[in-house]
């Protein structure tokens, strides 16, 4: 019994031994797999920080950007210029080009059938509108009201220059777009300067903002593709009316070639009379009866 007894327990030791060691191999390979996929899930928020630094350099430099006056204009500018540069063909507008007062606005659009250029502006005064944007998130009412004043003072004077510098009879449009480049800034302008809006109006100034340049920018091109299809059917009408000359005088010689034919046609005719009497002679000598005509 004492010897049945050693065996099975050394039998029972020797399965929970096995059981263990399949225990701890099993625990072993998922923390080797929990530990890759740890490492995986690391890589992968390492590679998603680096990006956030990426883009928070981007958005400083971005910041610097629109820290500069001087750049901030060329931010505006190049915006400008990449969607009239999408929408129309080269040759059709102009950057920084001189007026004859001197002046040079950001771009001129060159307008069909002789028609006068179109101004377009894109020096907007984002200074006072930073400033104006500052005084709304401080939550100060007299710094807020300044701020606005001094926005609504710097868009009146931007609309002042812009028709007195831009505006010349025979020259340029009666009417320029003041660009605005943001959506947003369009929005709220339109939402709470209602005031500048009219004045604007009335200055014959129109604000645009992206969208509504582009638009504009559509609505031009398909003028100058209407032009030039009314310029080539005006070129497709006139070789028409010489391709006609042409067949007129093509009908008229074949009409002379024609009567030409006729006569020859008439000529052969002779000829076969005169050889079909000179056949009918010639068959008379031969059967000898000329000298029964003689008489």
């Amino acid at each position: 019994r004492q010897a049945e007894l050693t065996r099975v327990l050394g039998e029972r030791l020797d399965g929970l031994s096995t059981r263990l060691g399949q225990s701890l191999t099993e625990q072993t390979k998922s923390t080797h797999e929990n530990l890759a996929k740890l490492q995986e899930r690391l890589a992968v928020i390492d590679t998603a920080q680096s990006n956030i630094q990426s883009l928070a350099g981007q958005v400083v430099q971005l910041q610097q950007i629109l820290s500069n006056k001087q750049t901030r204009g060329a931010f505006g500018q190049s915006r400008m210029e990449a969607i009239i540069a999408d929408g129309l063909p080269h040759g059709a507008y102009e950057f920084q080009a001189t007026l004859s007062n001197g002046n040079r606005p950001d771009c001129l659009v060159k307008m069909p059938n002789g028609a006068p250029d179109l101004v377009i502006d894109a020096k907007f005064p984002l200074e006072s509108w930073n400033a104006m944007r500052d005084a709304n998130q401080s939550g100060n009412p007299e710094a807020i009201k300044a701020a606005q004043n001094s926005f609504r003072r710097d868009v009146e004077v931007h609309i002042r220059a812009i028709s007195e510098k831009y505006f010349i009879q025979g020259e340029t449009q009666d009417t320029a777009f003041l660009f605005v480049p943001s959506e947003s800034i369009f929005a709220e302008i339109h939402e709470y300067f209602e005031g500048l809006v009219q004045r604007a109006h009335r200055s014959r100034i129109v604000i645009v903002s992206p969208s509504l340049l582009m638009l504009s920018i559509q609505v031009i091109q398909a003028v100058l593709k209407d032009v030039r299809m009314r310029e080539q059917a005006h070129l497709i009408q006139g070789e028409v009316v010489r391709l006609m000359e042409d067949v007129a005088r093509l009908d008229e010689r074949v009409r002379k070639l024609q009567a030409h034919f006729s006569q020859a046609s008439r000529d052969v005719d002779m000829i076969l009379t005169s050889t079909e009497k000179l056949t009918k002679r010639g068959a008379k000598i031969e059967a000898l009866e000329l000298g029964a005509e003689a008489p």
